[in-house]
């Protein structure tokens, strides 16, 4: 049976590489990429025909931070298709990133300065704003409508023939510190970033104490500092000049500088290897490459602490939500 394989924001950076990849080691899967720019979408798909021909990839047009969209790409899903073995949740936001210079200029000559690099911790603020569904923006594009996306498809997730695995990317700037379970919409803070990534990560917890005994498993991954348009789009282009050959130097001293994409997705493609029932549900999958430029994935467990005894109540909060 050919497996399918849906990957959110698959155009460019981390999705249109992992796609690249799913294609060179199993060319008889079924690929949809769904994306919020048709243009840009057909652009990356006729560019994986280019070195795949007789691939099969397909489009859906999705806007995640959209829930009119979601609920339509999701019935469209199923139109065409009766299974879904892999759901990528990687599309996702960071919307006019800050750079706190005083921060920036004190942790690069100081001991922190690869730590700082590596999270952005304590470094960037971002803006946000409410979407027309009364959303804040980056909770509703980089949680809820993956999350109300699992919940559409749930009949092509949950089969009793196969198991299937939803595989969030998250991001070494998902902290605890920016997360309150009482405004997971972070309307009061700073960090909305952080703090939907951070929700991803409990939430992947939530999805597998909720339906693994249907089936469906759930993984959160770490893709490292990758050099995206999203990344770029932190710092002036004249910044990112001036550092790049002090980041290449750190590289040497740390493995979470994985920079381009393809290094990138390395955690991504490695659980697509593996059999959804053999992952640890608690661990969160880190792409990292070497400083000779070997890739591999390491597991860690999720920071939950306290957090932990409220997964129960997670997922209800979330379907409370009216879109």
């Amino acid at each position: 049976m050919k497996k399918v394989v849906l990957v959110t924001g698959a155009n460019s950076g981390i999705g249109l590489a992992l796609c690249e990849r799913l294609l060179s080691q199993d060319a008889q899967l079924q690929l949809c990429l769904a994306c919020r720019n048709m243009q840009r979408a057909e652009a990356a798909r006729q560019a994986l025909l280019v070195s795949h021909p007789q691939a099969q990839v397909t489009l859906l047009h999705l806007d995640v931070g959209n829930m009119r969209s979601v609920l339509r790409a999701a019935e469209e899903f199923k139109q065409k298709y009766n299974r879904l073995d892999y759901l990528y949740l990687n599309a996702g936001i960071m919307p006019n990133p800050r750079v706190d210079h005083k921060a920036f200029y004190k942790g690069l000559f100081s001991s922190n300065v690869v730590h700082m690099f590596a999270t952005g911790e304590g470094l960037l603020t971002q803006e946000d704003k409410v979407t027309p569904n009364g959303l804040q923006e980056v909770f509703a594009t980089n949680l809820f409508g993956h999350f109300l996306l699992v919940r559409e498809l749930e009949p092509l997730l949950c089969q009793m023939d196969h198991n299937s695995l939803v595989i969030w990317t998250s991001s070494s700037n998902a902290r605890r510190s920016a997360f309150s379970l009482d405004d997971i919409q972070h309307q009061k803070g700073r960090e909305p970033y952080s703090s939907s990534k951070y929700a991803s990560d409990l939430l992947s917890l939530a999805l597998n104490r909720h339906y693994n005994n249907r089936g469906l498993y759930s993984s959160v991954i770490c893709p490292g500092l990758v050099m995206t348009n999203l990344t770029y789009g932190i710092l002036p282009s004249f910044f990112w000049t001036l550092i790049m050959p002090i980041m290449w130097l750190i590289r040497i001293f740390t493995n979470t500088f994985t920079l381009s994409p393809y290094n990138g997705a390395d955690a991504l493609f490695w659980l697509f290897m593996q059999k959804p029932e053999s992952l640890d549900p608690m661990a969160k999958y880190h792409s990292l490459t070497s400083g000779l430029g070997n890739n591999y994935t390491q597991p860690h467990k999720v920071r939950t602490d306290s957090q932990i005894l409220s997964l129960i109540f997670f997922m209800p909060i979330l379907g409370d939500f009216r879109y």
